[in-house]
């Protein structure tokens, strides 16, 4: 053998070497993909779900990780893209090889990446509240459906405060629309007159609320009890608090509830002219329990603060992530189908002190709180659901989705499988 053909030989043998090498390294880790806005309108919201998965996965290292394995975090920025979001979600699967992903904020996000781990078959924990109307093989809803939320908060305030007037105001996407589609079917069904629901969307990031807010002052100023329910997402929020209370709408006379604002997002405005407004949530870190007293401690260890918050999609990330660990722990193995048929009926601990199953529409049980702003930017809790609610994938209260149910196991199989007609007519 000549020189250049031992180089040669030599050079091969390295290469395979170092290929089997980083095999072997890519096998001893199991690659977990988190699909947050780490810039953008939704930042304000996201970062800190980007920094709850990287606690999640921390911990369960300590603890020996998954099937024997060390879990890798791979972190990417979809940048409050929605389109981007689709790009990143294919880079985590094709590129990455990411066993579960856990992501998305917004529901046009969401929509996004749907086609994508559908094609791929693979995994997608979404830990936020949404308008329902879908239910994937691939998806897994930890948020709120509208029954485990919207329409929850509905009844407390027709029950409750005695609210006859109903401003539903959100941002201007899928979820305020859909979500404030079946709230005026529902209040209709109520006996709630047309002229006695006013309708405002606005785009991601508005931040001149000056007229909308005097049309809403108006518009609770004709002798009904008035409320405002807020589907109004991401830093919008912070301009719209403040115009309230520039214009004197205080809790005492036109109440909002809000479905997307938080801890998180409190903890940048002021809060006192807020104090008696509402949100609707599952979890509030307020909450008195053992096992959420040991999130928050963990937290704000690694976080490095005491000063920072926890909040609803936190908690929905918690309970996703252990539920995944358990059904991979159960089915010996990350493939996404033995996941997914493992998965129905995990049962793991909540925040409030209770147990979250997932359900076979790829839902979970969860309680339904109503909060009250407090100055110190917390929620104190003023009502509660006295059990678990499951979540339902179709409205019963729309035309088109009220015969319909979603049950992934076999033999149905389905996500929107027809009662009437007893057809599947979808599989998302």
């Amino acid at each position: 053998m000549n020189i250049t053909s031992t180089v040669k030989a030599t050079c091969s043998a390295t290469a395979l070497t170092l290929a089997l090498s980083a095999s072997v390294m890519a096998s001893d880790t199991i690659k977990v993909g988190v699909l947050h806005s780490l810039s953008g309108t939704m930042a304000i919201s996201e970062t800190t779900l980007k920094d709850t998965m990287l606690m999640l996965i921390e911990e369960q290292n300590k603890k020996g990780g998954v099937l024997g394995k060390q879990l890798e975090a791979v972190v990417v920025d979809p940048a409050s893209n929605w389109p981007l979001f689709a790009e990143k979600a294919k880079e985590l699967i094709e590129k990455e090889k990411v066993a579960a992903t856990f992501g998305c904020w917004t529901s046009v996000s969401r929509k996004s990446v749907l086609p994508v781990f559908e094609e791929e078959n693979s995994l997608l924990f979404y830990p936020v509240q949404y308008e329902g109307e879908e239910s994937s093989r691939n998806v897994f809803y930890t948020g709120a459906a509208p029954n485990q939320q919207a329409v929850p908060a509905v009844d407390y305030l027709m029950n409750d405060i005695g609210v006859k007037r109903w401003v539903l105001a959100g941002t201007d996407y899928v979820y305020p629309r859909t979500t404030n589609k079946i709230l005026e079917a529902y209040l209709k069904a109520k006996g709630v007159p047309a002229e006695d629901i006013m309708i405002n969307y606005t785009p991601f990031g508005h931040s001149d609320w000056q007229s909308i807010v005097a049309d809403i002052k108006k518009f609770g100023s004709e002798g009904k009890k008035t409320a405002v329910v807020s589907t109004i997402n991401g830093d919008a929020n912070v301009p719209f608090y403040k115009e309230l209370g520039n214009q004197g709408i205080t809790a005492d006379t036109i109440p909002v509830v809000a479905f997307s604002v938080g801890e998180e997002e409190l903890s940048g405005i002021d809060t006192k002219p807020l104090v008696g407004h509402l949100a609707a949530w599952n979890y509030f870190m307020s909450v008195s329990s053992e096992t959420n007293d040991e999130f928050i401690e963990s937290w704000q260890k690694f976080i490095k603060s005491e000063e920072r918050v926890t909040n609803d999609p936190m908690e929905a990330h918690y309970i996703g992530f252990n539920m995944w660990v358990k059904a991979v722990e159960k089915a010996g193995t990350t493939e996404p189908t033995a996941v997914q048929e493992a998965i129905i009926g995990v049962t793991v601990p909540n925040l409030s002190g209770g147990y979250s199953a997932m359900m076979p529409n790829h839902h979970i049980t969860k309680p339904v709180l109503i909060g009250e702003i407090q100055a110190d930017g917390q929620f104190e809790v003023v009502w509660e659901t006295p059990g678990l609610v499951v979540g339902d994938a179709w409205s019963d209260y729309l035309e088109g989705s009220k015969d319909l149910i979603s049950d992934w196991r076999t033999p149905l199989s389905c996500g929107a499988y027809n009662v009437v007609t007893a057809k599947c007519s979808g599989t998302n």
